[in-house]
C-alpha cells in the first residue's frame, strides 16, 4: 500500500523467508524488521514503532558498524533515538574487516538481551545479509582467509576482480556489491575453494512482522539528492579527510563503498565536486536496486 508517497508493507507471512516454513503460532519469539531501500526513512519509523511498543533497535547496517563512520553511513545521532536503545552502532574498529559471521555473534547476543528485558527487538536497516544473518539460524561457509590469495587480489583493479567473481559465479556476481572489493575478494576467495558461493544454508528462528518502506522512482531519487547535500553540509567530506589522517588507507575508506569510496577518490583528485556529486547518486542508485533485489525474495 502506499501512504503519502511511501509504500508500507506490513506483516509479511515468515514463511516466505529463510527457504523454509515457520509456525506463527506465538511458540517463536516475536521480532520486527524494518527494511527498504536506503534514504527511505527506516530509522524514524523504527523509532516510533519502539516507543509504541516498548521496544528496542538492532541496527542492520553493514557501515554503520564502524566508529568514526557516522555522517557519510547516515548513522542515527542521540537526538533522533529518542531516548529508545540503539544496539550494533560502533561495535568495530574500520581499520579491521568486521565481517557477517561476527556481527551475527553479537546481534543474537543483542536480541537475547532485549528480550530477557521483556522488550521486543526491532532490527533496522538496508543491508539484507545482515538482517537474515538475525532472523536465520544461517550456516556460513567455512571458508578460512587465504592471505596470499587476499593479497594479490587486493593488487588488482576491481574491474578485474568483477569479471574474475562473474567468470567464477555469475549467480553472486549479480548480488554482490560490485564497487565493494572486500566483498569482492571474499566472494572470489570461497568461489575458489568451493566453486561458488553457495546458497546460505538457513532455517527459521523467529515470528517475524515484516515492515517494508519504499518510494516511487522519482520521489526516492530526489531523497536520496536531498539527503546526500545535507550529509556534505554536515561535514561529510571531512569526515572522510579525517578518517584518512587519523591513519585509515585510501583503500580501506574506498572498500566501504558509496559516500567513502567516491569522496575518498575526489580527495585524492580524481574527480572533481561535481563529478563525485552524480557519479555517487549513480551509485547509491543501482544499490537501491541490488536492495530491492534482495527484499524481493521476501515478497517485498
Amino acid at each position: 500500500m502506499w501512504r503519502n508517497g511511501r509504500r508500507d508493507r506490513l506483516k509479511i507471512d515468515y514463511s516466505q523467508g529463510c527457504g523454509g516454513s515457520s509456525p506463527l503460532s506465538g511458540t517463536m519469539q516475536k521480532l520486527i524488521v524494518v527494511c527498504g531501500p536506503t534514504a527511505t526513512g527506516k530509522s524514524d519509523y523504527a523509532v516510533a514503532i519502539a516507543k509504541k511498543i516498548n521496544g528496542e533497535i538492532i541496527s542492520a547496517d553493514s557501515r554503520q558498524v564502524y566508529k568514526g563512520l557516522d555522517i557519510g553511513s547516515g548513522k542515527i545521532t542521540e537526538s533522533e533515538m529518542g531516548g529508545i536503545p540503539h544496539h550494533l552502532l560502533d561495535v568495530a574498529n574500520p581499520d579491521h574487516p568486521f565481517s557477517v559471521v561476527h556481527y551475527k555473534e553479537l546481534a543474537d547476543k543483542a536480541v537475547k538481551d532485549i528480550v530477557a528485558r521483556g522488550k521486543t527487538p526491532i532490527i533496522v536497516g538496508g543491508t539484507g545479509f545482515y538482517i537474515d544473518a538475525i532472523i536465520c539460524d544461517t550456516v556460513f561457509p567455512a571458508v578460512p582467509p587465504n592471505h596470499s590469495l587476499r593479497k594479490e587480489l587486493h593488487e588488482k583493479p576491481i574491474e578485474e576482480l568483477q569479471e574474475q567473481l562473474h567468470t567464477l559465479d555469475p549467480r553472486r556476481y549479480d548480488l554482490v556489491d560490485k564497487n565493494n572489493r572486500m566483498r569482492l575478494v571474499r566472494a572470489i576467495e570461497i568461489a575458489t575453494v568451493l566453486g561458488s558461493v553457495p546458497e546460505l544454508q538457513k532455517t527459521t528462528r523467529y515470528d517475524v512482522e515484516w515492515i517494508y518502506l519504499d518510494f516511487p522512482d522519482e520521489v526516492l531519487k530526489e531523497r536520496i539528492h536531498t539527503r546526500l547535500m545535507k550529509r556534505i553540509d554536515a561535514g561529510m567530506i571531512e569526515e572522510v579527510a579525517k578518517l584518512h589522517t587519523e591513519g585509515l588507507s585510501w583503500e580501506r575508506l574506498e572498500s566501504f563503498g558509496l559516500e567513502y569510496r567516491y569522496v575518498a577518490e575526489m580527495l585524492q583528485d580524481k574527480h572533481d565536486m561535481q563529478e563525485m556529486l552524480s557519479m555517487l547518486e549513480g551509485a547509491i542508485w543501482q544499490y537501491v536496486k541490488r536492495q530491492r533485489t534482495w527484499f524481493r525474495k521476501y515478497g517485498k
